[in-house]
């Protein structure tokens, strides 16, 4: 017998069930737009994205349209993206403005938002088109580790208070401090929650990334952390062993090869994070490191030399310590749709929003930040493919991974499916975050 639970997931003797009314219903998705989107913190963009006075980013959600600019050296702020005058939009991906024009008639605005020109104005009665109603309206604005936020609830909690405990794990890492590497973006035929949920639990890597079990023990454990919820590899075997599963158990005797294997992969593979430092590190290990050292001793010296090599190239090293790191895990999801898998010399970022309001569709982000010496970051651009089997531009894993995606969301609109049941300690995460979004659209932030 299932039993309804006050956040609206099911529970019975396996678990919990996740409705699929979640993932496919068109009164669901709008239901989110207004009781989640319009209300809840989310990532609109990096600062690297609008470096100069002037720059800005587009960032659309649902049905609404930011405008996110630079407006001072160390000053951004935003406004929604409308000319007040006949509804049109003002900005569209990314540019430069010395002002911000509407095409349409053109009226223009100072980067502050404060009305610039309207045309021919002294044909409107003064008192009838007041500043106070030709300002653009402001959006509530916030930074972090070098990402800008964005809240259309003018009377959100903060940013710092959205973001707990989570920053409190990852500020050690110096997000701050890494550039984009690369970014690329797609549409998914899929729910938002889908695609995001494929990269916030390990627990698919045995089937859907079967390759890499031969290097390291898949098992995580998941943890909520208020909304946010982050996953590891705590008990599992040390890096660079064979995995259990194939293994019956049986530890690996030597995990250096197993290191490299790994490392070697995931740059050919992914080329995401820190792959260079760390196929660099790997190879070291092997060639260096004697056969029979212990497997705690060989990842402390893998660590060594990820750090020296890092210092060789004039990187900054974050003041991390390896417990942080242990504490930390290695994939954060940080409500309601942005995940990570952070090191200390790189991370590989991901965002999924909905695609209006359909729930069968949704924008896709991913991208790479790495550390580089002092003034010699990229300009990165951002690159679009709608061909989600091109190993020569998605990478293996990712092909792997986006396999999945329409599949997923056909077959939840299957009469035979009752509802997804995530694993009950691998993908607490998944769990979590339907806690979390149900009672976001009934409590918002008050909770």
């Amino acid at each position: 017998m299932n039993v309804q639970t006050k956040d609206g997931l099911q529970q019975d003797g396996a678990g919990y069930v996740v409705g699929a009314d979640h993932y496919i219903s068109p009164e669901f998705a709008k239901i989110e737009a207004e009781k989640l989107w319009y209300r809840v913190w989310q990532m609109a963009c990096r600062e690297e994205e609008i470096p100069n006075v002037g720059d800005f980013y587009t960032y659309d959600i649902v049905d609404q349209s930011i405008i996110v600019i630079r407006v001072a050296p160390d000053e951004i702020k935003a406004y929604y993206n409308v000319c007040p005058h006949r509804g049109r939009t003002i900005t569209e991906g990314c540019g430069h403005a010395a002002r911000l024009f509407c095409k349409y008639h053109g009226w223009s605005w100072k980067l502050d938002g404060t009305i610039a020109k309207v045309v021919d104005r002294h044909e409107w009665p003064a008192e009838s088109l007041t500043d106070d109603d030709l300002d653009l309206v402001p959006v509530k604005l916030g930074r972090w580790s070098g990402w800008v936020y964005i809240n259309l609830d003018p009377d959100s909690i903060s940013l710092e208070e959205h973001l707990a405990p989570a920053k409190a794990y990852l500020d050690p890492y110096d997000i701050g401090g890494m550039n984009y590497h690369w970014r690329k973006s797609t549409i998914f035929d899929c729910n938002w929650k889908v695609a995001i949920e494929a990269f916030n639990e390990g627990y698919h890597v045995q089937t859907t990334h079967n390759q890499m079990l031969r290097y390291f023990d898949d098992w995580t454990q998941s943890y909520a952390r208020g909304r946010h919820s982050h996953f590891g590899y705590w008990e599992s075997m040390p890096m660079g062993s064979r995995s259990p599963r194939l293994t019956g158990g049986q530890p690996t005797e030597d995990i250096r090869p197993g290191i490299r294997d790994y490392m070697e992969d995931m740059a050919a593979t992914l080329n995401a994070g820190s792959s260079v430092q760390t196929v660099y590190a790997a190879r070291r290990v092997e060639q260096e490191v004697p056969p029979g050292t212990p497997p705690m001793e060989v990842l402390a010296k893998f660590g060594q030399f990820i750090h020296e090599n890092a210092v060789s190239q004039g990187l900054q090293w974050p003041s991390i310590t390896p417990e942080q790191m242990y504490a930390a895990g290695v994939d954060w999801h940080l409500f309601p749709n942005q995940v990570m898998l952070m090191g200390p010399t790189g991370l590989l970022g991901y965002r999924a929003r909905p695609l209006g309001t359909n729930p069968d569709k949704c924008i896709w982000d991913v991208y790479s930040l790495q550390r580089y010496p002092a003034g010699e970051a990229p300009k990165v651009e951002q690159e679009w493919s709608q061909d989600h089997g091109d190993v020569d531009f998605w990478g293996l894993i990712l092909t792997q991974d986006y396999q999945n995606m329409a599949e997923v969301q056909k077959g939840m609109k299957s009469k035979a499916f009752k509802g997804a049941k995530p694993n009950p300690r691998q993908e607490i995460a998944v769990i979590n975050f339907h806690r979390s979004l149900d009672d976001f659209i009934e409590n918002g932030y008050g909770a």
